[in-house]
């Protein structure tokens, strides 16, 4: 028997989290307005947490809830507020990587499970068993460890572990990195970083402060710092088979768009090796649709020890088709019309693709386009919405994106 592993979705907003169980995650990670390390995502308000708990676990999907800064002594007393908040609200887990934190979870809200935050660089099977021993329920490893020290610490500990398997990778150790608190005084290790790793960089003479020296052979100048985006869907077989409990994708400040991509592309892929392991084939599909939303050049990180797929990413190229996103569909109607909302400019003459959570992206022409009002219309401009004919019948939450 193949035991399959939890597909975990990033949730950094309540729009994100319909997305996400409407394509398949198992399981997603969200947070309130303060102690995560993505505080521009957008994020919960109290009254919002308790919402997207209920309608998560309506669709039998776990919530896992991040607290995973490193907290200052004037927070200590703020924190032990948002962790008895936790306690009534009942996510499935919360996420930390501060010992003082998993500490006072213990003592405040001993029903509720702790992750472990990848932010605590657990790189051993003797580490877990530390974390194991004062009561962590799931590590998030380190992103630096290999397929085959993944596989040992779960063969040594036993206790359930959690890897990311897609989205931007962090060039600092495990994510805990200071560039950002230097260069524009905002701490990535409390929810503000400003991607300084993503920036251009030159050498400067000291006494010639207007001459740039590039590092590399390139006009726009060279980027020493800019990791290449993971992605692990050719490689579902030896996940699975390393038993990881959990496969989890980055992202809480990324788009629905490339929400819908991944966890479909991830989810179809998993549920066919789990069907049938001996017939899996990876299907063309799944590698196309990762491709259609904007990334970096793809690698496989440091699953197995590959010096080159963890080079820099030094010309900063993009790939995907930033632009073709349209919209999502909203409402269904009858005779194949839907209630859709725009992002990006479509015409009526225009081809579209609809991205379903079951089956294949279908294309169709837009038989008809009109207002709300049902006044016809020729295109449908971004931040409206307009009712769409379209040839089949799809669903709420269904993503459209322009075919060309």
């Amino acid at each position: 028997m193949i035991k399959k592993p939890e597909l975990l979705a990033p949730a950094g907003n309540f729009e994100k989290l319909e997305i996400a169980i409407h394509y398949g995650a198992d399981a997603v990670y969200l947070a309130g307005k303060d102690f995560s390390l993505r505080n521009f995502s957008g994020n919960f308000s109290d009254a919002e947490l308790v919402q997207a708990i209920e309608l998560a676990h309506k669709s039998n999907v776990k919530v896992y809830l991040a607290c995973n800064i490193y907290s200052r002594n004037p927070e200590q007393d703020q924190i032990k507020d948002f962790l008895k908040k936790v306690g009534k609200i009942r996510p499935d887990g919360v996420i930390i990587s501060d010992p003082g934190i998993v500490m006072l979870a213990r003592e405040l809200i001993p029903q509720i499970d702790i992750h472990l935050s990848t932010q605590a660089n657990t790189t051993n099977f003797n580490s877990v068993r530390f974390w194991k021993s004062i009561g962590v329920k799931r590590v998030n490893l380190a992103r630096e460890l290999s397929l085959e020290e993944i596989r040992e610490i779960i063969d040594q500990t036993g206790i359930e572990t959690e890897t990311f398997i897609h989205g931007a990778m962090c060039i600092s150790y495990s994510g805990r990195c200071l560039l950002s608190s230097f260069l524009s005084h905002r701490d990535s290790n409390r929810g503000l970083c400003s991607h300084p790793c993503r920036w251009k960089y030159s050498v400067v003479e000291e006494l010639r402060p207007h001459e740039f020296h590039p590092l590399a052979q390139d006009e726009r100048g060279s980027y020493i710092f800019n990791s290449k985006d993971l992605c692990m869907i050719e490689h579902i077989p030896e996940l699975v088979r390393a038993n990881i409990s959990s496969l989890k994708i980055e992202g809480r400040m990324k788009g629905i768009n490339y929400l819908a991509s991944v966890v479909k592309a991830y989810r179809s892929a998993l549920d066919a090796y789990a069907k049938d392991p001996q017939a899996y084939v990876l299907k063309e599909e799944w590698i196309k649709e990762l491709t259609q939303t904007f990334h970096r050049p793809f690698c496989t990180g440091f699953y197995f020890g590959d010096p080159g797929e963890v080079l820099p990413n030094y010309d900063n190229t993009h790939q995907g088709k930033i632009h073709s996103f349209i919209g999502k569909i909203l409402e269904t109607h009858e005779n194949r019309r839907c209630l859709v909302e725009i992002r990006n400019k479509i015409g009526v003459k225009d081809r579209v693709m609809i991205l379903s959570a079951k089956g294949p992206a279908r294309e169709s022409d837009i038989l008809s386009l009109t207002d709300s009002d049902m006044n016809p219309i020729d295109y449908g401009q971004p931040n409206t919405k307009a009712l769409m004919e379209l040839e089949h019948q799809f669903n709420a939450n269904d993503i459209i994106r322009k075919i060309g």
